[in-house]
């Protein structure tokens, strides 16, 4: 069995360092989401990192990621998944994953995809200038939130405001409790609450929005790759117009003028939620990074 550990801050680098050779992997391979979501435990063999997730009451592995042995990785996957007496799911594989499996394990999986776990991946360009015809209704929401209040503001979130942060949050969370008491925030509250408390020592980047002195949006995200950030979490106001679009577009610039060589901001899944599908097609994204997930045939279908 293998001898996973609860993932910890300080196993960022080794992590990340594993993560650099994968190529494009989902939001799910961020360290920060990983550190920040559900039971999370590590260890790394084979040159690789191999994470053992408990989330939403269920077990299963991301596809192990780094420039080692793959196979010996796959083979310690599923070693552990009948040692614990659990069906063996490998989860957040990609196109070229799901090849790579199908070649060490000819028809010993079964794959499985989930339109609504895919991540929108944005041109950062696209999101930070607005331009073009596509684009019309959302320079309009932003045009009239700067119209409201011409002299608004952003602030990278800091030590030194980032009190004033987790008070934005903490009445975020409690107006959504009004207006949807049916509504369960409580996982993404406490990541949420987490990654603020953590900011520092995961290498987050955040903004806040100010309006009329106040914080009527925030965002944070984390580095993902040589070209691709990842937006973990944006909240704004219901009731100031355009906010939402404003914190989009403000903290598109502020990563595009700090780190150049990002070109892509990955704003993760709509979880199949026709809303949220909406909103995030509405921004017309690059492209789509497509997530499955495998079982092994001899387990049975279970999920």
């Amino acid at each position: 069995m293998i001898e996973f550990k609860r993932i910890k801050v300080s196993d960022k680098k080794q992590y990340e360092e594993c993560l650099s050779s994968a190529g494009e992997r989902g939001c799910e391979a961020s360290f920060a989401n990983l550190y920040l979501w559900g039971r999370q435990n590590i260890a790394f063999l084979f040159g690789q990192a191999i994470i053992f997730s408990q989330f939403d009451r269920r077990s299963v592995y991301p596809y192990p990621v780094g420039a080692g042995d793959k196979k010996a990785a796959l083979d310690a996957i599923i070693a552990d998944a009948a040692e614990r007496g659990i069906s063996c799911r490998i989860t957040g594989l990609n196109s070229e994953a799901i090849k790579e499996i199908e070649k060490l394990y000819p028809s010993k999986f079964r794959f499985h995809c989930d339109r609504g776990s895919f991540d929108y991946v944005y041109d950062i360009n696209d999101l930070a200038d607005l331009k073009g015809k596509k684009y019309q209704k959302k320079r309009n929401h932003f045009n009239r939130f700067c119209a409201n209040d011409p002299q608004y503001r952003t602030e990278a979130i800091s030590k030194e405001n980032i009190e004033a942060v987790e008070g934005f949050v903490d009445a975020w969370y409690k107006k959504r409790a009004e207006d949807d008491p049916e509504a369960d925030f409580i996982m993404e509250k406490a990541a949420l609450s987490k990654a603020l408390r953590d900011y520092g020592e995961l290498g987050l980047e955040g903004l806040a929005l100010f309006s009329f002195g106040e914080i009527v949006a925030i965002t944070l995200g984390s580095r993902m790759s040589s070209d691709a950030f990842d937006v973990h979490f944006e909240k704004a106001r219901a009731d100031v117009e355009g906010a939402y679009t404003a914190i989009n577009c403000e903290f598109a610039r502020y990563i595009r003028e700090k780190y150049p060589d990002v070109k892509f901001l990955n704003r993760e899944e709509d979880m199949g939620i026709e809303g949220l599908r909406k909103s995030k097609q509405s921004y017309y994204p690059h492209h789509m990074v497509e997530k499955c997930w495998a079982h092994l045939s001899e387990d049975g279908y279970e999920y």
